[in-house]
């Protein structure tokens, strides 16, 4: 049997004009009380939380997904990163001109394939150790730790880059057998002082922006637990802007002693602070 519409308006008539019914006021007290139930399941509604909706990413997923995002931001900014090198390399080093273009893109599959250890290393490192020591001594952590890798990396893309080497098997042949194993090590000092403050900067304005974004956000809303894509991007190059600015002239430092064979007839730098003497006296 159908329920019968229930018409507040023709009960309220019934209640004024004598005894009102039970029904009427069922009717009554849950037309009154609707709204006040609708705002307070409203206010109750438990807010989503970053740990429910992003549940921690385990060591391997960060290896994977760390190793990944460093050798493929090399690989797409490989020939960038050439013409920085080349800029900042001593005088009497071969211009763009004279060794082409093709030193743009010289090395760029094989030391992006290093990449992948160096990223694999920072953000694995980050990811396990943030939880205990902050976002602070994580990125510093994780900086130290990839230099294991990232140095000998960096010295083969530049001497690459630089023409000193032809290729990249014969660069690892030539200062295996030349340098030994303190080659691949050239210039670790600047690359360190580079290195730790350039991921500090960039992890720790990252985190600065990305709360500060996510503050902003109504409470309760779809997604308010974490940024898109596109808003990643832009604090993401936001953070390595700041950071890059900060340590330019560790990177330039880092440069010149990882390339000095490229400078012909330039004494070579006797140390990092030889390097550094020479070129605020001479540059």
């Amino acid at each position: 049997r159908p329920t019968p519409t229930l018409n507040l308006a023709d009960e309220i008539k019934v209640m004024q004009r004598g005894r009102p019914s039970h029904r009427s006021l069922v009717l009554v007290v849950a037309a009154l009380c609707a709204p006040c139930g609708a705002r307070d399941a409203a206010a109750i509604k438990p807010r989503r939380t970053a740990q429910a909706s992003t549940p921690a990413n385990t060591n391997l997923e960060r290896f994977i997904a760390g190793g990944s995002a460093r050798a493929l931001g090399q690989l797409v900014m490989y020939p960038a990163d050439a013409l920085r090198t080349l800029s900042q390399t001593r005088s009497g080093a071969k211009s763009l001109s004279e060794l082409g273009v093709g030193v743009l893109l010289s090395g760029c599959a094989t030391t992006s394939a290093f990449a992948l250890a160096v990223g694999a290393l920072q953000f694995a490192i980050f990811g396990a150790l943030k939880p205990s020591v902050g976002v602070l001594g994580a990125s510093v952590a994780g900086a130290l730790g990839s230099c294991i890798a990232s140095v000998p990396q960096e010295v083969i893309k530049q001497r690459l880059v630089t023409g000193i080497y032809p290729d990249f098997l014969t660069g690892l042949r030539i200062l295996a057998s030349t340098e030994g194993l303190a080659g691949f090590y050239t210039g670790w000092l600047p690359i360190v002082s580079r290195n730790v403050p350039f991921v500090v900067i960039t992890f720790s304005t990252f985190a600065a922006l990305q709360h500060a974004l996510l503050r902003r956000r109504p409470a309760g809303g779809e997604g308010d637990d974490r940024l898109t894509f596109v808003e990643n991007l832009r604090v993401g190059i936001s953070s390595a802007q700041v950071a890059c600015l900060a340590t330019m002239p560790f990177d330039v430092v880092k440069t010149r002693m990882m390339t000095q064979a490229a400078a012909a007839g330039a004494p070579p730098y006797a140390s990092v602070i030889d390097c550094v003497r020479t070129m605020a006296a001479t540059e």
